[in-house]
């Protein structure tokens, strides 16, 4: 595992109590300036949906006009489907210059889509079971079988399952490791200790009155 993805493990965007959650990834700008600091946007009413009935992660293969899931907002009961329900908007739009247009997908509601069966590629209904090792999966109601999670990449493209490390990423050992012992002399005087540095001078006698 890279140092990178360990820090970024570690660090976690921290929201208000009346975070109005949209597509844009909490905390990157296009965030910030949806959601700038001191302003309360109105609040949206969401269907709370329970850890139990909801099914569908990244990379999940769905039925609308079949589509594939590239993002999930659970906070909003959101669905993106890679090349669907796709509208155009401009990037980039300055006083001198247009923008360029792109395709950007617009998220769909959980019960509009539904999961697609591997065995037969149709619709089916999900619900979670337990394996005789307790791991809880989602099997298929018509055909039984069970539905992996899809190991989707992450935005920097990365598969933790499939990631080996090279020879020059820093090992979860290296990166835990306490290096430094917290001591109560100054940088000064532990970089000449470090060196062999001795301190010849001495202060002159000052008197105060």
């Amino acid at each position: 595992m890279r140092l990178s993805a360990l820090l970024a493990l570690a660090s976690k965007v921290t929201l208000p109590p009346n975070y109005r959650y949209g597509m844009s990834r909490p905390g990157s700008l296009s965030d910030k300036r949806k959601n700038p600091p001191g302003t309360r946007r109105r609040r949206v009413a969401v269907e709370p949906i329970s850890d139990e009935d909801w099914h569908l992660f990244c990379g999940d293969r769905v039925e609308v006009l079949e589509g594939k899931v590239v993002q999930v907002i659970r906070q909003r009961n959101w669905v993106v489907l890679e090349g669907l329900n796709t509208h155009y908007r401009y990037i980039g739009k300055t006083k001198d210059y247009r923008g360029t247009m792109i395709p950007s997908e617009a998220p769909l509601l959980h019960h509009q889509v539904k999961l697609v069966d591997p065995v037969d590629r149709k619709p089916t209904e999900v619900e979670w079971r337990f394996t005789e090792a307790g791991e809880r999966v989602r099997v298929s109601t018509r055909s039984g079988r069970i539905i992996p999670k899809p190991e989707f990449p992450r935005a920097d493209g990365i598969v933790p399952e499939t990631w080996t490390d090279g020879p020059k990423d820093t090992s979860v050992e290296d990166a835990l490791e306490r290096t430094y012992v917290p001591r109560l002399k100054t940088l000064e005087e532990e970089v000449m200790e470090a060196m062999g540095i001795q301190e010849t001078r001495r202060h002159k006698k000052v008197y105060w009155y």
